[in-house]
């Protein structure tokens, strides 16, 4: 009787898979994985990519002015991909309050720059003539750049 239990459970332990190759068969799906990605990002090289990064003081007007260079991008069947957040830039200024008696009375002023950015994939010849032509409020600053 107990020799007919080990052999059942030598033949159980056969049957079931080793932790080494359980672990070996994860790593080479893994790694398949990275190259299913890189070869979909070999196949994008080909593609032309308008990044444009708008900044600005005030956030609504900077939400506005990207709404609107999307709505124009999208009214000529282009791929828009974002707008994407970046972080906002925070520059902090400390001015005296006074010049001679109260020295240590200080007051601190910040200004912050809110960042958006906006990638065109394969935009036409139409798209890139209507975002030249675009009109925007003052106090957005726009960088395009072609990948």
């Amino acid at each position: 009787m107990t020799t007919a239990s080990t052999t059942t459970i030598k033949k159980l332990k056969a049957k079931a898979p080793k932790k080494e190759n359980a672990k070996a068969v994860k790593k080479t799906t893994v790694s398949s994985k990275k190259e299913k990605v890189v070869k979909a990002d070999k196949k994008s090289g080909g593609e032309i990519v308008l990044r444009i990064r708008v900044r600005a003081y005030e956030s609504k007007i900077l939400d506005a002015s990207v709404k609107q260079i999307i709505d124009t991008a999208i009214r000529y069947d282009a791929v828009v991909v974002g707008p994407v957040p970046l972080p906002t830039e925070i520059k902090k200024y400390t001015v005296n309050r006074s010049a001679f008696i109260y020295k240590n009375a200080r007051e601190q002023f910040e200004i912050r720059v809110h960042k958006r950015l906006i990638d065109i994939i394969n935009p036409n010849a139409k798209t890139i003539e209507s975002l030249t032509n675009l009109s925007l409020p003052s106090g957005v600053d726009i960088d395009v750049k072609m990948m």
